[in-house]
């Protein structure tokens, strides 16, 4: 397919739409064009393949001024749009765009960027954690100049002391070391070249080895090895041993921040922490009502003991762990009609983590497809330790990763051609997250996750997500070391030691993100009772489900405003 016509075009003009209208999806249409052509690897996400041959520009002051100087000129075009002239599902993607660009618009904050311009990676969302993976089917990347932008950064911030933490920077060491271990023809980078689809000529195949291998000889590993050595034996001896964003100079301001930005809502970190509390004390009592239905003797500490040793809840192999989730996603495709009417037409595969980022990576995560399926979904689950991976978590890790948790929303999402682009391909994560948590609320109605061990599964990974409020706050708010914080997680859940360190060296990588998932799913479930409870016997779960998805992800307040207005609609 020609480069251009992987353009995606204004959402087209709907019935009842006026003049105003057309302006607000004239400038949404201006404002996500103009970000994919400074930021290139967003549209290689989309599958618009236009500036596939650029990297952009990152980490700079001139990016940074760009970036902030596009938000500004978003917001001031909005405010001369007359919103009372919008059509009711415009109005929502003003309100998204608005919300959306006043809390970007926070983060270039000087206090903010005093502190967070300073920590350009980490082992999470750096380019070593995400691009050889995503890069791995798409080609080579110019490294080169990305690394020495990355050091420079760094470096000014050794000065201003603002530094990541020494467990941060081993790890990224670690994720450097995987990549150059590889090589050239064994590199994630080289993986294009392995296998040609047909009609690519012998000649045009040695060819395009030959320049693949130049590139990753020449240009990827010197690069990483460039900046590994410089986190080796610079950066690592003045990194901090503390792990907080409260050992920053800065630091209280950013993690409110960050508290906003993923949450979107204005909330202190002392409340999230006693919610966190609440919440875990309520699940506890959940969860010794599945011990007593097991017949299980002894505490519950005894009973996470035995659901973390008993063998038979070890996975045999890494291919019984796929088989095992292929046939859970069979028994969920058999009742989900019940209760979405709305379906993706983008597929959906299960794969297992690449082996470079198994270790450091999730029990499970999700890659979007494109809009027009040409590349599914993937759920992706960990092999990584594998006794570990233990069985009663995979119904319900399903749920989240993919059908009806993640893979519905972003799926749903990207193919509506009716939203404009920063709802169909943007979101925030306690809408994102906060769904996928919903979503394993269903297990129930979907008929998996009721059996009673895998139901401590539900419930282990919902006590996840009601820790991740205390200990996200105790780290960067409360002081608490990342010892406390394992420990806390072990001591009131049966997960494995191996994924509270993941999921505590998560936290500490990435302040405030964690928060999301519980934030927004106890949105979304608030939103849902009071529906049913206005509505009664008039309630459809097909009709909400297809009113909280079919705008994309939603800030939590235009999410609640709307359900409120889809109610008075079936009313």
């Amino acid at each position: 397919m020609p480069a251009a016509a992987q353009q995606q075009p204004a959402p087209a003009a709907q019935p009842g739409e006026g003049a105003e209208d057309a302006k607000l999806k004239a400038l949404f249409h201006a404002s996500d064009e103009a970000s994919l052509k400074r930021q290139p690897l967003m549209a290689l996400f989309r599958g618009d393949m236009r500036y596939a041959d650029q990297l952009g520009e990152y980490y700079t002051d001139a990016f940074i001024a760009v970036e902030k100087a596009a938000n500004a000129a978003d917001l001031a075009a909005l405010q001369t749009i007359d919103r009372a002239k919008l059509t009711t599902v415009n109005q929502i993607a003003y309100d998204v765009f608005e919300a959306d660009q006043l809390r970007t618009q926070k983060g270039f904050d000087d206090r903010i960027l005093a502190v967070s311009k300073y920590l350009p990676i980490d082992h999470f969302t750096g380019f070593q954690a995400f691009y050889p993976d995503f890069a791995s089917g798409q080609g080579a990347a110019p490294f080169k100049t990305v690394a020495d932008y990355e050091i420079g950064l760094f470096r000014e911030g050794m000065k201003r002391g603002i530094v990541q933490p020494k467990l941060v920077v081993t790890n990224m060491i670690g994720q450097f070391d995987n990549l150059i271990a590889q090589g050239v023809e064994e590199s994630v980078f080289y993986g294009p070249v392995k296998k040609f689809p047909e009609g690519i000529s012998t000649a045009d195949q040695a060819r395009l080895k030959t320049a693949y291998a130049a590139q990753v000889h020449d240009v990827i590993l010197p690069a990483h090895q460039k900046i590994r050595d410089f986190l080796a034996t610079e950066y690592l001896p003045a990194a901090r041993d503390s792990v907080g964003t409260s050992a920053l100079p800065g630091g209280a301001a950013l993690y409110a921040y960050a508290i906003e930005s993923n949450t979107t809502l204005p909330l202190t970190a002392d409340y999230v922490h006693d919610l966190g509390l609440s919440e875990v004390k309520r699940i506890l009592t959940e969860m010794e009502a599945q011990k007593a239905k097991v017949g299980f003797k002894g505490t519950l500490q005894d009973f996470f003991t035995h659901l973390r040793t008993e063998k038979r809840f070890q996975p045999e192999s890494a291919d019984a762990l796929r088989m095992g989730y292929e046939a859970i996603g069979k028994r969920v495709d058999a009742r989900i009609g019940e209760q979405f009417s709305l379906l993706p037409k983008t597929p959906l595969e299960i794969r297992p983590v690449p082996a470079y980022r198994e270790k450091t990576d999730a029990a499970g995560s999700y890659s979007s497809g494109t809009p027009d399926g040409s590349r599914p979904g993937v759920f992706y689950f960990n092999t990584y330790d594998l006794p570990t991976r233990y069985t009663w978590g995979m119904e319900t890790l399903y749920l989240h990763e993919g059908a009806p948790g993640h893979h519905f929303q972003i799926s749903l999402a990207q193919e509506n051609a009716a939203l404009p682009a920063f709802m169909r391909f943007g979101g925030n994560t306690a809408y994102v997250e906060g769904w996928a948590l919903y979503a394993e609320t269903l297990h129930d109605e979907l008929g998996v996750a009721v059996e009673p061990y895998q139901r401590m599964g539900g419930l282990n990974d919902e006590m996840l997500r009601a820790m991740r409020l205390v200990v996200d706050s105790g780290l960067h708010a409360k002081g608490w070391s990342r010892e406390k914080a394992i420990d806390y997680m072990v001591t009131n859940s049966p997960m494995s030691r191996t994924d509270a360190v993941a999921e505590v060296e998560r936290y500490i990588a990435m302040p405030g993100q964690a928060l999301a998932y519980k934030i927004g799913q106890l949105t979304i479930l608030k939103a849902k009772a009071k529906a049913k409870a206005a509505l009664g016997a008039k309630f459809d779960p097909r009709g909400f489900h297809a009113a909280v998805l079919d705008t994309g992800a939603l800030p939590m307040p235009v999410l609640e405003k709307k359900i409120d207005d889809w109610v008075a609609g079936v009313k």
